[in-house]
């Protein structure tokens, strides 16, 4: 793009003050991504008795307009991005309510909505939405003490922790956790107080242990593999030496052909065998930077509001990429969560586009007199 400094069209000022840099990593993600879907999903369609492309027809179609969703959004600002994550909180939240009602139940849980066609989760945009809606509420608090922010987001988070455990869908719900409690924090929680919070989760993830029997197998299979069926991750490890170093090259993998979620939440394992450990160090390193460079364009804002917004975004970013990658390398218990923007999933590409957006909106450049 040639576009001059002077020039005060929406799309000549987004491309001067937007982070190019993260827009560059981003590129780097989605390209990853697209090669990884057309090597890892033809054998699992295969498997299910489908058209081979029927995984890569639906992902390129998704693509475009996942990236045109984060495009638009990054054009806003804060004050728009706030208004829209209100809109789409206050959607996703009826969705999430009626999904126990009218989901789509697979594998025991019921997390989808079937809307024309296409099987929506509710639960992943409400993450991106809920993080905006807290950072203001919080920030709103600490403006206003005798506005009740705190308490309203306190009552938030109730709601949708209980309609997620509901579904049930454990690992949303520690993501979902983990970044309004970080907001919290950041916010001017008290040591005390944040010890208690931890304690609460620490209770609650025990909790699930003894009453959610899936959480129970998939925690025991960890510590002990031979309690259960740890095939996935098993055939994950193979992979990974598999291909060693650099590789067997794209497409030329077999142990996708016996790995279901290949596509999905073990396409992580994939990369291991086809394009070996020095690109699969790579991808990590373009997830890092993402994060480590949202943070420190925040650290040159004084909007407490735009702060703990993009903040919680860039952490559920980058701890949805860690829970999938430890999941995938055995580090920790199995979780069906997507790899951001490298997974298969219709609903994921969605509000990873809608967050991302969000995110490079609020670390866009701002200068006096624009708004906030």
């Amino acid at each position: 793009m040639n576009f001059a400094r002077t020039d005060r069209r929406a799309v000549a000022q987004w491309w001067w003050t937007v982070d190019r840099w993260m827009l560059a990593a981003l590129a780097g993600l989605i390209a990853f991504g697209s090669l990884l879907v057309m090597t890892a999903s033809p054998s699992v369609a295969v498997h299910m008795h489908t058209d081979r492309l029927h995984f890569v027809v639906r992902y390129f179609a998704v693509l475009p307009v996942a990236m045109a969703v984060m495009f638009a959004m990054s054009l806003q600002s804060p004050r728009t991005v706030r208004r829209i994550a209100i809109v789409g909180f206050a959607v996703s939240l009826a969705l999430l309510i009626a999904t126990p009602f009218i989901g789509v139940e697979v594998l025991g849980a019921r997390r989808w909505i079937e809307l024309a066609g296409f099987q929506l989760q509710p639960s992943e945009f409400i993450k991106p939405c809920f993080a905006v809606v807290c950072a203001w509420l919080f920030a709103k608090s600490r403006e206003q003490p005798d506005f009740p922010g705190q308490w309203i987001a306190v009552g938030l988070f109730a709601v949708i922790i209980i309609l997620l455990i509901r579904q049930p869908d454990l690992g949303m719900s520690v993501v979902v956790s983990a970044v309004w409690f970080t907001q919290l924090f950041l916010a001017g929680l008290r040591i005390a107080q944040a010890a208690m919070v931890l304690g609460l989760g620490a209770g609650g993830l025990v909790a699930a242990y003894f009453a959610l029997p899936h959480v129970t197998s998939r925690v025991d299979r960890f510590f002990d593999p031979a309690s259960g069926d740890s095939y996935q991750v098993d055939r994950a490890m193979d992979a990974f030496a598999h291909g060693g170093l650099w590789g067997v090259g794209p497409g030329e993998g077999t142990i996708k052909q016996s790995l279901p979620d290949a596509h999905a939440d073990f396409v992580f394992a994939v990369a291991g065998e086809e394009l070996g450990l020095f690109v699969c160090l790579i991808i990590v390193a373009l997830f890092a930077f993402i994060v480590l460079r949202g943070f420190t364009r925040l650290l040159q804002d004084n909007n407490l509001a735009v702060v703990l917004g993009a903040t919680g975004l860039f952490v559920q970013f980058g701890l949805q990429a860690v829970i999938n990658m430890a999941s995938t390398l055995h580090l920790m218990p199995t979780k069906g969560m997507t790899l951001p923007f490298l997974s298969y999933g219709g609903s994921s590409m969605l509000s990873l586009g809608f967050g991302m957006g969000m995110a490079l909106a609020l670390t866009r450049r701002r200068f006096g007199g624009e708004p906030t």
